[in-house]
């Protein structure tokens, strides 16, 4: 080997140990780094392995590239003169202006900005009631940001990089949906009063916004004293939502978790939600300082993971466990559509009783196989008999989008001791397909039972296909029926 070909090595080498050294450094130095698989796809940080079966989400991810929001994954407050629910929390205001993308981050700003044109309204917030752009009478002219995913998802893995602004303003990484409120976090970096939210406080909540929706509708939370000033440096907060658990984690370590066993009724985590991040101010612990300002909301990315399913009514299995309503993302949100709605629109629907069936049939609370709700057929007694000839819960036309198979559909039963049906119709619209639960005067009683049945279609979907349960008299007793009760209705695919 000649001498260049040596010198060409020692520096090849050279090159190498002191990039090894450097990168070394850097990982020291650096706590809070990104963990991917090897096909560039990240991974929740708490779960670099991928032992949970993880698939990224996404349409709901965002890594924050380029120049600009992306508006086909997030609704801005304020852009186009439109808000989603509320304007922020007064008197600070949400403006799209302080929604900025830039160095590979989402920036939402908050400024002292007196030559801006307030809305002349009041945010009416439990005890509060404040006017936007005042403060005691005084000018509070402070504008913030929000921004709102588009689509929103059931149970996963929700996880963001990022550091809060050092003012008396929040950062705040949350979630709603149908009666129910998430605040992955909500951060404080610099009160100005003593209070519930410290600047080294990291707080989690979850809202129950079922009606009636009396403050405080908080039901169950987790306040963590961090070894930092939130607003010191990017850290990775994330949350993962089961079925029925959820699981606090901070830089990738497990901080707490929750249990619908231990909560009951009050796990309220039953339907899909939407991802806010946004600032507010929180009044009662202080507003920001002129001199404070501008500050930014720093997030390097937002991404939700989720695991695979052979059920193919897995993202409306909230409505099949008869949680909630159906949702048609298609179709616009809704911009006055606050967690408590419970009326049908073209966004949103719901099972569908007749006068009829009503009298039998309901969605009832606090019986079930998974959730908090299930579907109830009453009964009736000695001197009673079912007053119609069958009593019927229809899904909405448009609900069910089946391709061409062999399936399964299965769903969980409880009977009560008593004179009970044999048989619970299930129809499906179109094509047309009328199917049985047969034979459940043979199951156990009192605990709940899966039963199922087979079934083919040769067409794909209609545009209005659904589902159609039926109760009917023919097959009950003339008097004394016993209640029953359905949940978790599925559909897989046969292997």
């Amino acid at each position: 080997m000649n001498n260049t070909n040596n010198y060409l090595l020692i520096f090849i080498l050279s090159a190498f140990t002191f990039s090894n050294i450097s990168c070394t450094q850097k990982k020291q130095e650096k706590i809070v780094t990104e963990k991917t698989i090897t096909n560039n796809e990240p991974l929740p940080f708490s779960d670099p392995e991928n032992t949970g079966g993880w698939v990224l989400n996404k349409e709901i991810s965002d890594e924050f590239e380029g120049t600009s929001i992306d508006t086909t994954k997030w609704f801005v407050e304020g852009q186009n003169g439109d808000y989603y629910i509320w304007k922020g929390r007064a008197p600070s205001q949400f403006v799209p202006h302080n929604v900025i993308v830039e160095e590979g981050k989402l920036k939402l700003r908050t400024q002292w900005e007196p030559d801006y044109e307030f809305a002349k309204e009041s945010y009416a917030d439990g005890a509060h009631n404040d006017t936007y752009g005042v403060h005691e009478g005084k000018p509070m002219p402070v504008t913030t940001a929000g921004i709102v995913g588009k689509k929103r998802f059931l149970n996963g893995y929700m996880e963001v990089k990022s550091k809060a602004g050092h003012a008396a303003i929040t950062a705040a990484f949350w979630a709603i949906g149908y009666e129910q409120e998430l605040d992955v976090y909500e951060q404080l970096a610099a009160p100005k009063i003593d209070g519930s939210i410290k600047a080294n406080t990291n707080r989690t909540a979850v809202h129950d916004w079922s009606p009636p929706a009396v403050r405080p509708t908080k039901v169950f939370g987790y306040d963590e004293t961090l070894p930092y000033t939130t607003s010191d440096d990017f850290h990775i907060y994330g949350v993962e939502w089961g079925e029925d658990y959820l699981k606090i984690y901070r830089n990738g370590k497990f901080v707490h978790g929750f249990t619908q066993d231990e909560l009951g009724t009050d796990w309220v985590l039953n339907n899909p939600m939407e991802v806010w991040l946004d600032s507010e101010i929180f009044k009662w612990l202080g507003v920001p300082h002129k001199e404070e300002l501008p500050v930014d909301f720093e997030v390097e990315y937002m991404r939700v993971w989720q695991k695979s399913s052979d059920n193919l009514l897995v993202k409306d299995r909230a409505f099949y466990g008869f949680e909630g309503p159906i949702l048609f993302e298609e179709n616009p949100r809704p911009l006055d559509m606050v967690p408590e709605d419970s009326k049908p629109n073209d966004y949103q629907k719901f099972w569908i009783f007749d006068e009829g069936s009503s009298n039998y049939l309901k969605i009832h609370e606090g019986h079930y196989a998974s959730g908090v709700e299930s579907l109830k057929f009453s009964g009736y007694g000695k001197n009673e008999h079912l007053e119609v000839d069958k009593v019927v819960a229809k899904a909405p036309e448009g609900s069910l989008d089946l391709p061409v198979g062999d399936y399964t559909l299965s769903a969980k039963v409880w009977l009560d001791q008593g004179r009970i049906t044999d048989t619970i119709h299930v129809t499906l619209m179109n094509p047309k397909t009328e199917l049985v639960f047969n034979g459940l005067k043979k199951l156990p009683r009192k605990q709940w039972v899966s039963v199922n049945t087979d079934f083919s279609r040769q067409e794909v979907s209609g545009d209005n296909d659904g589902m159609v349960i039926e109760i009917r008299k023919e097959d009950l007793p003339e008097t004394k029926a016993a209640k029953l009760f359905i949940d978790d209705i599925s559909i897989k695919k046969k292997k």
